[in-house]
C-alpha cells in the first residue's frame, strides 16, 4: 500500500510507503493517507499517531509530480470546495507525531508543520522549494513557516526555496530533537507511550487550549483554558486519576 497503517495499543503508526518515489504523494496515497487521518479521529482506542516515512532517505517530498495528473476542472471550483486532502483529516485534538526520517521537503514539510510534536534524524532536510517550479507551498506551508520559525529564516527559506538541515532545525526550533537515524522510531515510540498513558481527554484539551490560544488575547487563552479546566474537573478519568494517586497504583483511563 502506498501508505501503511498500524495500531500497536493507543498509538497508530502511519507510514508513507513510497520510498522509491521519495515517498511523495500521489492521487492514490492522498486518498489514503485522508481515509487513515479520518479512521485514526474516529476511533477512540487510537490516543496519539506517529507518521513517517518508509526507507532511509525522506519522509515526504509533497507531491508525485511525475505522476499527478494535470487538474480537469477550474481552480476555482477546486478552491471554493476547500480541495485540500491532505490536512483536514490532521484537524484534530489527538496528537500527531511526525517522525522525520529524511527530505521533508514541499508538501511533506508542510505535512510535518501540521503535526504537533516533530522529532528528526540527523540526514533530515527541510525546504518549502516551490519558488523553484514557479509554483507556491499550496497546503498552508507560507502561513505555518513563519510561525513556526524565526521570520527571518521563514522568509529565506520561502523566497529563495533553499532548505536547512536537521541541526539549523533544532537550533531555529522547528523539531524538538534530533537523534541518529537507527534511534527515530524509539524514541517517536517513546514520546508517543508517554502521551498514550496520559489522561486521553487532558491530552486532547491541552493541545486544544494551546492551538486556539495561540490565536487570541492573552486574556483569552487564559479564559478559554479555565473553561476547558472546568469541563475537565467533572469527568470519569479525573476522579480515576485523583483516586489513583492516593492509591498509588497506575490509572486506568476511560475516556470519559
Amino acid at each position: 500500500m502506498s501508505v501503511d497503517l498500524e495500531v500497536k495499543g493507543h498509538v497508530a503508526y502511519i507510514t508513507l510507503n513510497r520510498p522509491e518515489a521519495m515517498n511523495a504523494l500521489d492521487p492514490a496515497s492522498i486518498e489514503r493517507l485522508d481515509e487513515i487521518w479520518r479512521e485514526v479521529k474516529n476511533n477512540v482506542a487510537i490516543r496519539v499517531s506517529v507518521l513517517t516515512g518508509a526507507g532511509p532517505k525522506s519522509f515526504c517530498t509533497g507531491t508525485d509530480l511525475k505522476n499527478t495528473p494535470a487538474p480537469m476542472e477550474s481552480m476555482a471550483a477546486t478552491y471554493l470546495r476547500a480541495g485540500q486532502p491532505i490536512l483536514p483529516g490532521m484537524k484534530m485534538w489527538k496528537p500527531i507525531i511526525a517522525a522525520i526520517n529524511g527530505y521533508a521537503v514541499g508538501g511533506g514539510l508542510e505535512i510535518a508543520l501540521a503535526c504537533d510534536l516533530r522529532i528528526a534524524s540527523t540526514n533530515a532536510r527541510f525546504g518549502l522549494t516551490e519558488v523553484k517550479v514557479a509554483s507556491l507551498a499550496g497546503l498552508n506551508g507560507t502561513q505555518m513557516l513563519p510561525r513556526a520559525l524565526p521570520r527571518a529564516v521563514a522568509m529565506k527559506m520561502l523566497l529563495t526555496g533553499d532548505m536547512i538541515a536537521a541541526d539549523e532545525a533544532l537550533r531555529y526550533g522547528l523539531v524538538s530533537d534530533v537523534v541518529e537515524p537507527s534511534s527515530l522510531m524509539e524514541l517517536a515510540a517513546n514520546y508517543a507511550g508517554k502521551i498514550a498513558n496520559a489522561a486521553p481527554l487532558s491530552v486532547q484539551a491541552a493541545k486544544q487550549a494551546a492551538v486556539l490560544g495561540l490565536d487570541m488575547p492573552l486574556d483569552h487563552g487564559v479564559a478559554f483554558a479555565h473553561l476547558l479546566w472546568g469541563v475537565l474537573r467533572d469527568t470519569e478519568d479525573r476522579k480515576e486519576g485523583f483516586k489513583a494517586f492516593a492509591e498509588k497504583r497506575t490509572p486506568q483511563w476511560r475516556g470519559a
